[in-house]
């Protein structure tokens, strides 16, 4: 009988820790699919900082580095630097990402770095109690929100996709989602793109990934599906946002 549907050999056989219902696992799978594919699990080394993803180095099958809250940009550029020949890639939330790291990412992509980042953007910070990101929608509620995101008090949520597609040295920008099985294709798809740019050498590549939060939410999984249907994509719509052939033309 021949085989239709197996693990990747991307991930390793550790239990997950995150909470029922959060797409973080997918992402990882995703992420696993695509390094076996491009043959690179051996040469391949993501950096994890502190959020729902520090403990990635239990389930990446290959080398993984710390990096403290919000620094995953300048450890993956010191990596990325002394090992050229290497698949670097950091796996940010938007706590770490989009607030205490933010000056690291937006230098990383300005100064055109050659390692990839999968951004997971589930509005709420979730590890620590679901307090309000940047991110986080107006209106929406967080522990340090109660009364949900006004923008006369907290602004308004940073799209970070369209804002680092500004940038000349951020050559691949997509928004993806997986609550559909075909949004979880073409999320695959767009990863696989991110890497390969990085492969060729084109410059910096960062896919977004909405995903959901059920615990901080305060919602069942399927009704979380739902509320980022509702409420997420119409603020940050999938898509591609700036794009690179891989002979390096912009898009």
């Amino acid at each position: 009988m021949s085989v239709v549907f197996k693990k990747t050999n991307g991930l390793t056989e550790a239990q997950t820790h995150y909470c029922p219902g959060c797409t973080h696992g997918i992402i990882h799978r995703l992420v696993g699919e695509v390094l076996e594919e491009l043959d690179v699990l051996g040469d391949t080394i993501g950096v994890a900082p502190v959020g729902c993803s520090v403990l990635a180095y239990n389930y990446f099958n290959c080398d993984m580095q710390e990096a403290s809250h919000g620094r995953a940009p300048a450890a993956a550029t010191g990596i990325k630097r002394v090992h050229p020949d290497k698949t670097v890639f950091t796996y940010q939330g938007d706590g770490d990402l989009a607030s205490i790291g933010t000056a690291e990412i937006v230098h990383a992509a300005a100064r055109g770095e050659k390692f990839t980042t999968i951004f997971v953007n589930n509005a709420i910070y979730g590890m620590t109690g679901g307090q309000m990101a940047p991110t986080t929608l107006v209106g929406q509620k967080a522990t340090t929100a109660p009364r949900g995101r006004e923008i006369d008090k907290q602004g308004f949520p940073i799209r970070m996709s369209e804002m680092l597609s500004t940038l000349p040295g951020a050559v691949f920008v997509e928004r993806v989602s997986v609550d559909t099985p075909a949004n979880v294709r073409k999320a695959k798809k767009a990863i696989k793109k991110a890497f390969q740019v990085q492969q060729a050498g084109l410059g910096f590549g960062i896919v977004e990934v909405l995903s959901t939060c059920p615990t901080n939410w305060g919602l069942a999984p399927n009704d979380a599906l739902q509320w980022l249907r509702d409420n997420m994509m119409p603020y940050y719509p999938i898509g591609n946002v700036k794009d690179v052939d891989l002979n390096g033309e912009v898009k």
